[in-house]
């Protein structure tokens, strides 16, 4: 009596094969491991990455006075108001707020208005940039009024965790390596197949379609998290980014790296079945990848951009990914703290891979 076809068997030695044939893809490689790698190696060394400094405003400040009136006008600073003062707190420790002020109106007269600001040891630099800014402002506020100073400013520090510039790139980077592998990695694949009748062929034995799907993409995931590790590790050795609680903080980074890998993957499909020929791939690929590498906080913070923007930035899946990174290494959040996100990219996933379904040709 002949054994029963074992399907497990087959979708690990699909897997098995997919990942040799990842492995020696020129193109996986460079966008899974060197081009995100290179834009960590710039960043590390250069610094960088237009974060603009993030001034929370004291509960109780008198927001109608020159002072905040002026920094809301200000390029650089963005004003966090009607924040929480325990919120704050541990944002000056976590280094994701820069910096505090209090203005309130002087009960002497002269200077009309106190100005008391708090940086944090956590964003030494950022700090800096503020300390230089208001020293300008104040500059050109007393000087343009006829009283004798129209404000007047103390300055304490406290002690914070230090937030790099690699603590926000390395999570950004990584989230596009992820999205690159998933959308490109997977169309590029299975119209391969499909077109070289090697589908057609598998349809001859008695493997199931599911086992061809789950061996593709468990080779997937299997080379997407050796990519990961080697990022993550090449920025904590090198260039010291926060790993908050050590080896948790890798393993959630990893969940959540497989999580969005699985969603991405989604978009894969959707763009294999609408290509008509391996020369569009690339072109519908990047329609996909492409404004999500740029407005969802890879480089740059979301809240830099215009605000008409914000919205379409947080309407991306990959924002979310990337948020949930960052708080996860830096803040040292668990998964259960970033279940909006993954909620949010769970909900994408069902929306894609419902319309996956729809345009999906095994022929």
């Amino acid at each position: 009596m002949s054994k029963p076809y074992n399907h497990t068997k087959a979708t690990l030695a699909l897997a098995k094969a997919s990942f040799r044939s990842i492995m020696r893809s020129p193109s996986a490689v460079v966008f899974t491991l060197a081009f995100p790698l290179i834009f960590i190696l710039v960043f590390g060394f250069l610094g960088g990455g237009g974060i603009k400094v993030d001034v929370a405003v004291s509960p109780g400040s008198d927001l109608e006075n020159p002072v905040i009136n002026a920094l809301e006008h200000h390029s650089v600073v963005h004003l966090l108001i009607d924040k929480d003062p325990q919120e704050i707190k541990r944002g000056l420790e976590k280094g994701t707020i820069d910096a505090v002020i209090t203005v309130q109106k002087n009960k002497a007269g002269i200077p009309a208005y106190l100005a008391n600001v708090q940086y944090t040891s956590a964003s030494i630099d950022k700090g800096s940039i503020f300390k230089s800014v208001m020293s300008s402002l104040l500059y050109t506020l007393n000087t343009q009024n006829t009283e004798p100073a129209i404000a007047k400013l103390q300055e304490s520090t406290i002690q914070g965790r230090i937030y790099r510039t690699i603590d926000f790139i390395l999570p950004g980077q990584l989230g596009f390596s992820l999205l690159s592998t998933g959308v490109f990695g997977t169309a590029f694949v299975f119209f391969g197949l499909r077109q070289n009748l090697v589908i057609k062929r598998f349809f001859a034995t008695p493997v199931r379609r599911s086992s061809i799907v789950f061996g593709e993409g468990l080779a997937r995931i299997g080379f997407a998290l050796l990519g990961a590790v080697f990022i993550i590790l090449v920025g904590h050795f090198f260039f010291h980014f926060t790993l908050i609680h050590g080896i948790v903080t890798v393993l959630n980074m990893l969940l959540l790296s497989v999580i969005g890998l699985i969603v991405f993957m989604g978009f894969g499909f959707v763009v294999s079945g609408i290509a008509k020929s391996e020369s569009t791939i690339p072109p519908i690929s990047n329609i996909i990848t492409l404004p999500q590498f740029l407005l969802s906080g890879t480089f740059f913070s979301i809240d830099a951009f215009p605000s008409w923007l914000q919205p379409i930035s947080r309407a991306l899946p990959l924002t979310y990914l990337n948020d949930a990174m960052r708080k996860v290494a830096f803040e040292g959040a668990g998964l259960w703290d970033v279940k909006q996100q993954i909620l949010i990219m769970v909900i994408w996933g069902i929306g894609i891979y419902a319309v996956a379904v729809k345009v999906f040709k095994w022929e």
